[in-house]
């Protein structure tokens, strides 16, 4: 039998309960047959559905059999047609007889684990079947009791008190006491005693399964010696056939063949029943039948082939009853009243517990023969004691103090710090935060009750997941049984005292009431929330313990202590809710008595889960729906999920449980578990308060915002009773709606009545979307927002996202079984979840982490739209921004090498025009790959979903920068030519002295020559001659030193003849001043006149600041754009190359003239003064007054000829040498080759080691290889480890100025960190790189000019050429040289190999940390590459606290956005009317009910975007995290802003004491946190 069904393997290796729950592809198949082998599979699912047609499954096999047979009996002659039966019949007996169903039952009872046997059973008494009591092992007979399996079952029933009053039961069936009947059949009988018992019970359900059931076979193997167990349950009705709850046994085979079960069956029974054949004097069976009648137990024996009546003997319960040849139901009714009869007398009517079957010997009890079982019932019954004899209502505040006043304190805190109302906001801020402190320091110092030190211990224990789950449900079921008697009394009280209320209320809205009836009304009602609140106290469940669990967690973490009395870090109690999470245990998101999401205690799971299980994808699917509206059934009958909350309890929030999906559907689904949230106590509006109202808004708009697919769950049909559920989830639909979320939904009608009617169905799918549309229109105007309909808000298909649900029961509870069209309708919705899924990516967990947190942190904020931060989409586009500085680096640094090497064919005049469409062929190849690059990004990242919304934006940016870099790049390449054009005479004079220099010196040493072995003569002579020679050119004009900051005041002077003598002295640096009010004056045009502009200079001598907040920042970034404008002007002006000249100060002054002119014409209200110009002029031109004079020494070094001369004094002296020694003139011309490529060499190197150390550090520098907002989060680092006020007020003043010194600050420190290990060896490799090309360069070009037989010049021309894109180095440069006996180019290649090493190491022995600066012309140094490359991002300034907007990206299509915003104060901003600095922050300030100041109208903070112009393209969402950063900057530096501003942290602006406990290690530390 195992082998057939496929089930050998199980009998060890048992099937186990997550195995059967996984979603697999089956789970989604309804199926009527199948294959043998997946018999167990297809009854497993249809059981785990409560489809009672589970048993009647019937194999392919049989099919195909019956079809066989029925064409052999068509193709068969009529008068054969009997003897062909026959035949076939007999032959039939031989072949196997297909699987009997309840074969299949107890083969997978007998394979499954503990948890799985208890599932099953749970779900055969969920489906009204009978379960087994007494099961024979089938390999040894040993009789085993599942008592485990009985656990959570429990039955409720009705009945009547002796005063005749109905009142109801609910029991679990292992501790009912009730009569039992046991039936029994001795000897072969042609009846089934099963259906007779049926026909007891419920005629119209096989309760159990009999010979002509569906799936009955003639063969049974397992079914012998198993005895069944069901309950009758009445209603409290007339049509009861029982007033009392009735267990009935059924012995299955021969009783005679089953002593030990007869045994214990007759000795616990109240009637014995037993079917007989008819049994002579001699038959064994006879004697057992004799002691049954002897026993003073009542008989009744039915007798199968008697026809008689009933006959009771007298005087006792003894009876006898003939079945043969009558009325089913006529032997039905005489057998049911003589059971009534027999119980009847309570003396002869013995009480059956279930549990205490366990007594009997020779049986083996699960629960005592499973150690892990035992061990698991025994820690629970241990904490339980630890309950005896306490109050149920005080329990929670005793054992689990953490939870309760304490907990909802800190919520409510919580939610008002994010709510702030008052003036003193910063002030109130900290004082809130203080306040949740010392609650949580209350939390810690509660004693951690011995009780909760059991649970933990307990699983904390390195048991196996076996041991914890068996301790977890019995300790579920034990404290079911503990709490169950008196929340049953209470909820009783409650229901009498709900339903006296709504009969007032009903009362009052068709009639006033009179006063004392309003009185008892009030007074109803206040009775009501006292029993509510009792309830609440009483409700006592494993949630319970979690949660305060959560609570001990989070009190602790935000101390930082262990916990007293905890026997182990408090850092892993995450990690017992995450394993019970896995085990399949539920876990509490939302705390529905607190109205609150635990945070960091669900961040915590969820890390340990990660941990666990690895970063899993998950889909998720929420559920919402009233109470009662069968939402739990349904889950559980679709996933078998079992949600926390047990019958008699009214916990209230969100609950979370995995489904694991199997392996062959994770390819399909793309993801590994389904998380399920479901929603409890969704209160109906008709008694909600507001307070109520607004929490089912917030749960609703939660789960919401969490589930791929929301389930609305819908009880009944009328429309008026939908609202309640609609009005609430229309709301949270439009509220993702604007935050660019995208669930989509289902709704699902349970309950409706005819589920076939096609017509009925299409009139409730029109009136629902009808009052959705309704719905829509009313919440469109809550959430201030365009909405007609409901498919405006989401993408909804009323034909396929509604499900009607027939009703759950077939026929009247107690006994009814589920409706099997019920199972068919959970079954079609499972399909299509999976459909839905089917199309998601589902997310991350760590992406769940963090949406929580957002929806959570958006919700607390009250405003939930305008207060929402998609952290999943931030940190989506903030890696695509980090991809995206990639791109760009990588496309400007292709283009940095293309510009390098046309430069040098520039310069060596080998190209004389630079064309756009060569730029774009050249950089083709590095577009490409960055095109691939990008494409396989959006295609291919986790995050894709998300991305795809930037994709276009992002291709069409890269597009642009491509062309401006092209643009740009031809631009600079234009200047080149231009500039080599012009500096053709400095470069032809320079030529002239060194050539006249070499020939007078070869003319000299030809004279010395017969003195070439005295180096003092040759060297004194050649002294003499070095001195005369330099003293020609020095009487030619030098370049001299300049001074910029004399031309500009000259300048400036001449242009201001106005200007006082003494202003130079006073003039203030622009880029610090704390305010521009001095430099500007109001426009005559403004309108402004008499008394007002007094007022006006008034405030301003009073405050030293008229100019608004908005003016001051719209000044401010004037001044930045000007001064990064005339910084690309200077490098333009090339000054290293072209040399000084005064009309450059001339241009920038002009430009700077004209931008301040445009700027006071458009819309503002004031003027600069003219000190403003010249005070901007001259800061400007003091900081660039480094790049002039550095330019300039690099320009003198290499143009000034006694300088330049001087330098190459060496050079000279060795080709006099040669000539003095008799060198030829090859050997002479092959040294002057090497001592001109020297200067190219050195720049060639130091160039392309700038670029490939930019390269590097953009990879290995931790400051420099990310985005826009790494580099921030770098700066303000270093800032506060330096602690230099000056240097933080260039950063808040001059951002980029501070940007561009801490990039020039980091390249430096590299370059200085890595000399040896890095940046030499690439010089090395560049150097030694080129030395191969040259000498490359030279043998080719010997062999081209032996080949053509050319002379010297060929051989320079293609020397010079080969070499023109690597080195600046022409022919131009020997135009004065003599070469014309040069003719053994052999030997002048052997010369350069000989003369060139030394070259080189001349040039690699000056290398060190100092030297690029000093070579290279600024604008080709590793930092102003990064420079140029950071500098291409937003620059934008908040317009309240002026925190740089954080974009990579300089022209973004987003809003601004800043990770986090810094104190007002900062920038100078004080309290209208006083000299109080600023404390605010606006993250706090946009949740508040203040206002400001903008174009002369006043808005609120909360409606800042409508202000407009810069305030609406910023995103600044509330934020009352510590912000621990510019609180510290603020106390740390307190007098030195005071002293700055000329104003006082005092009165409204008083720094909170708060502030003053963050450390400097702490502030670095939260860096981390925000960026």
């Amino acid at each position: 039998m195992f082998q057939r069904i496929h089930l050998e393997g199980k009998l060890q290796n048992k099937l186990k309960r997550e195995d059967v729950l996984q979603i697999t592809a089956d789970s989604s198949q309804s199926q009527e047959s199948c294959a043998e082998e997946k018999l167990f599979q297809t009854f497993l699912q249809k059981l785990l559905l409560m489809d009672y047609r589970a048993r009647y499954i019937k194999s392919k096999e049989t099919k195909k059999q019956e079809h066989t047979q029925h064409n052999d009996n068509d193709s068969s002659d009529d008068e054969d047609y009997f003897f062909n039966t026959m035949s076939l019949s007999n032959e039939e007996t031989s072949r196997s007889d297909p699987v009997h169903s309840m074969d299949v039952q107890m083969a997978v009872f007998h394979c499954a684990d503990s948890f799985l046997k208890q599932l099953m059973v749970t779900k055969l008494s969920q489906c009204q079947y009978a379960l087994p009591l007494l099961v024979p092992d089938p390999f040894t007979q040993h009789i085993e009791f599942p008592l485990w399996t009985f656990r959570q079952i429990n039955k409720s029933w009705k009945t009547f008190d002796d005063k005749g009053k109905i009142i109801s039961k609910v029991q679990s069936v292992c501790k009912a006491e009730t009569p039992m009947v046991c039936f029994f059949r001795f000897g072969s009988v042609s009846s089934s005693k099963s259906h007779l018992m049926n026909s007891l019970i419920n005629e119209k359900h096989n309760t159990f399964f009999h010979r002509n059931c569906p799936g009955s076979s003639r063969t049974r193997v397992l079914m012998d010696g198993v005895v069944e167990i069901a309950w009758y349950c009445p209603s409290g009705k007339n049509t009861d056939k029982f007033t009392d709850c009735v267990a009935f046994c059924n012995l299955h085979g021969n009783a005679g063949d089953h002593e030990k079960q007869l045994q214990i069956l007759t000795e616990m029974s109240s009637v014995n029943v037993v079917i007989l054949p008819q049994l002579n004097r001699n038959d064994k069976n006879t004697k057992k039948v004799e002691k049954l009648n002897k026993c003073l137990k009542p008989l009744i024996c039915i007798f199968a082939d008697d026809k008689f009546a009933v006959i009771k003997k007298n005087k006792t319960k003894k009876y006898k009853i003939g079945l043969k040849d009558r009325n089913q139901s006529d032997i039905s009714e005489e057998i049911r009243s003589a059971i009534i009869d027999c119980l009847s007398s309570s003396e002869s009517s013995s009480i059956f517990r279930l549990e205490d079957v366990s007594k009997h010997s020779d049986i083996r009890v699960d629960e005592d023969d499973d150690e892990d079982c035992r061990r698991g019932k025994e820690a629970a019954q241990q904490m339980l004691r630890l309950l005896e004899n306490k109050d149920l209502t005080e329990n929670k505040e005793s054992f689990l103090p953490c939870q309760g006043k304490l907990w909802h304190q800190w919520c409510q805190t919580n939610k008002e710090l994010h709510r702030p109302h008052g003036n003193n906001l910063e002030t109130e801020t900290s004082k809130k935060q203080q306040e949740m402190k010392e609650i949580r320091e209350q939390q810690h110092q509660c004693v951690l009750s011995d009780f909760m030190k059991y649970f933990i211990n307990e699983m904390n224990e390195k048991y196996a997941a076996n041991k914890k789950t068996f301790f977890l449900k019995w300790l579920g079921i034990l404290m079911d049984e503990h709490t169950s008697t008196e929340l049953s009394a209470l909820h009783h009280k409650y229901d009498d005292k709900w339903s006296t209320v709504l009969h007032l209320k009903e009362k009052n809205k068709s009639e006033q009431l009179k006063t004392e009836q309003r009185e008892k009304h009030k007074a109803d009602q206040t009775e009501l929330e006292r029993i509510s609140e009792e309830l609440q106290a009483a409700t006592f469940g494993l949630e319970h313990i979690l949660r305060d669990i959560g609570q001990i967690y989070e009190s602790c973490s935000s101390v930082k202590k262990n916990k007293e009395g905890l026997q182990f870090q408090f850092s892993s109690l995450p990690s017992l809710a995450a394993e019970m999470m896995i085990s399949g245990f539920p876990l509490e998101l939302m705390d529905g008595d607190a109205a609150h999401v635990p945070v960091i205690w669900i961040s915590a799971v969820l890390d340990e889960l990660i941990r666990k299980l690895g970063d899993q994808r998950v889909f998720v699917l929420s559920v919402l729906g009233i109470q009662s509206s069968g939402k739990s059934t349904m889950l559980n009958a679709m996933f078998g999920l079992q949600f926390a909350v047990s019958a008699g309890r009214c916990t209230r929030g969100a609950f979370m449980q995995l489904v694991r999906v199997s392996e062959e559907m994770k390819a399909q689904l793309k993801f590994d578990y389904i998380l399920v949230v479901d929603t409890e106590g969704l209160r109906a509006l008709e008694l909600a308060e507001r307070s109520m109202r607004h929490h089912d808004n917030e749960l609703a708009t939660f789960v919401v915002g969490l589930g791929h697919l929301t389930l609305i769950n819908i009880f009944g049909e009328n429309p008026s009773e939908m609202q309640d559920t609609l009005q609430i989830v229309v709301q949270a639909f439009l509220r993702m709606k604007k935050v660019r979320l995208n669930p989509s939904c289902m709704f699902v009608h349970q309950n409706v009545s005819d589920v076939t009617a096609g017509e009925k169905n299409m009139e409730g799918r029109r009136r629902l979307l009808e009052k959705l549309d309704e719905m829509t229109k009313l919440a469109a105007k809550d959430e201030v927002c365009d909405a007609e309909c409901f498919s405006d808000v989401i993408a909804f298909d009323v034909q396929k996202d509604v499900k009607y649900f027939a009703q759950l029961w077939e026929g009247s509870p107690p006994m009814a079984p589920p409706n099997p069209n019920y199972c068919e309708n959970v079954q079609d919705l499972k399909k299509t979840i999976i459909s839905h899924a089917s199309k998601s990516d589902g997310m991350m967990l760590k992406d769940l982490k963090g949406r929580i947190e957002d929806l959570w942190e958006a919700l607390l904020n009250e405003r939930f739209v305008f207060s929402f931060r998609n952290s999943l989409e931030i940190s989506a586009y903030r890696k695509l921004e980090t991809e995206y500085s990639k791109w760009t680096w990588s496309l400007r640094s292709a283009m940095l090498e293309i510009e390098n090497k046309l430069q040098n064919k520039i310069e060596n005049e080998t190209i004389h025009e630079v064309d756009k469409s060569h730029l774009q062929r050249e950089l083709k190849e590095k577009s490409e790959e960055v095109k691939k690059s990008m494409s396989d990004f959006f295609e291919k990242d986790k995050d894709k979903e998300i991305l795809i919304e930037w994709k276009t934006s992002f291709e069409i940016k890269i597009k642009e920068l491509q062309e401006n870099i092209v643009r740009e790049t031809k631009r600079k390449l234009n200047e080149i030519l231009q500039q080599r054009d012009l500096k053709k005479e400095i470069d032809a004079q320079k030529t002239h002295h060194e050539n006249t220099l070499f020939k007078k010196s070869k003319t000299l040493a030809l004279k010395l020559k017969d003195k070439a072995n005295d180096e003092e003569t040759l060297k004194k002579e050649f002294d003499c001659f070095w001195k005369q020679s330099v003293k020609i050119i020095r009487d030619n004009p030098t370049i001299k030193d300049i001074d910029i900051l004399t031309d500009v005041k000259q300048l400036l002077s001449d242009i201001n003849e106005s200007a006082p003598v003494d202003h130079w002295r006073e003039s203030g640096d622009i880029f610090s001043v704390p305010s521009y009010s001095d430099y500007v004056k109001l426009k005559k045009s403004s309108g402004i006149t008499g008394p007002v502009r007094n007022l006006y200079k008034g405030a301003k001598d009073m405050l030293g600041f008229a100019l608004s907040k908005e003016d001051e920042t719209q000044i401010r970034t004037l001044v930045s754009e000007i001064a990064h404008e005339t910084d690309k002007m200077i490098l333009s002006f090339n000054i290293s190359k072209m040399g000084y000249n005064k009309s450059y100060i001339q241009q920038l002054t002009d430009y700077i003239k004209a931008r301040l002119t445009e700027h006071q014409n458009g819309p503002v209200k004031y003027v600069f003064k003219n000190e403003f110009f010249m005070d901007l002029v001259l800061s400007i031109c003091k900081k660039s007054n480094h790049t002039f004079t550095d330019q300039h020494r690099l320009f003198r070094e290499a143009n000034d000829p006694v300088l330049y001369m001087e330098k190459k004094r060496g050079e000279y002296f060795s080709v006099f040498q040669k000539y003095c020694k008799g060198a030829t003139s090859a050997a002479v011309f092959g040294e002057i080759i090497c001592q001109k490529l020297k200067d190219p060499i050195e720049q060639s190197v130091y160039k392309n080691t700038a670029r490939d150390l930019a390269d590097e550090m953009r990879t290995n520098c931790e400051s420099l290889n990310g985005n826009r907002s790494k580099l921030e989060k770098h700066i303000l680092k270093t800032l506060a480890e330096q602690e230099n006020f000056y240097k933080y007020m260039n950063y808040i003043k001059n951002p980029r100025d501070h940007f561009k010194s801490f990039i020039r600050a980091e390249v430096s420190q590299y370059i200085t960190d890595n000399f040896s290990d890095s940046v030499r060896p690439k010089m090395m490799k560049n150097i030694k790189l080129l030395q191969q090309k040259i000498m490359k360069a030279a043998h080719e070009s010997t062999e081209h000019v032996q080949v053509n037989s050319g002379d010297v010049d060929l051989w320079l021309k293609c020397f010079t050429q080969k070499l023109s894109d690597v080195l600046i180095f022409s022919v131009k440069d020997f135009s004065g040289v003599s070469r014309d006996d040069v003719d053994d180019f052999k030997l002048l290649e052997d010369v350069m190999r000989k003369e060139l090493p030394s070259v080189i190491s001349d040039i690699s022995s000056k290398f060190s940390t100092e030297t690029f600066p000093v070579i290279l012309d600024c604008k080709y140094r590793p930092d102003e590459i990064l420079i140029d490359h950071f500098s291409q991002c937003c620059w934008v300034q908040c317009p309240f606290c002026g925190a740089i907007c954080t974009n990579t990206i300089e022209d973004h299509y987003e809003d601004h956005s800043v990770p986090f915003h810094r104190v007002d104060g900062l920038k100078g901003c004080h309290y209208e009317g006083t000299r109080d600095l600023c404390t605010d922050f606006c993250t706090t300030l946009v949740t508040s009910d203040e206002s400001f100041k903008s174009s002369d109208q006043v808005f609120p903070f909360k409606e800042y975007r409508t202000a407009g112009g810069v305030y609406a393209n910023w995103s600044i969402t509330p934020d009352v995290s510590e912000l621990p950063y510019w609180k510290w900057f603020v106390c740390r530096f307190q007098k030195d802003l005071e002293n700055n501003y000329d104003k006082k942290f005092q009165g409204w602006g008083q720094i909170p004491d708060e502030w003053k406990k963050h450390s400097k290690q702490d502030v670095i530390e939260s860096l981390n946190k925000y960026f």
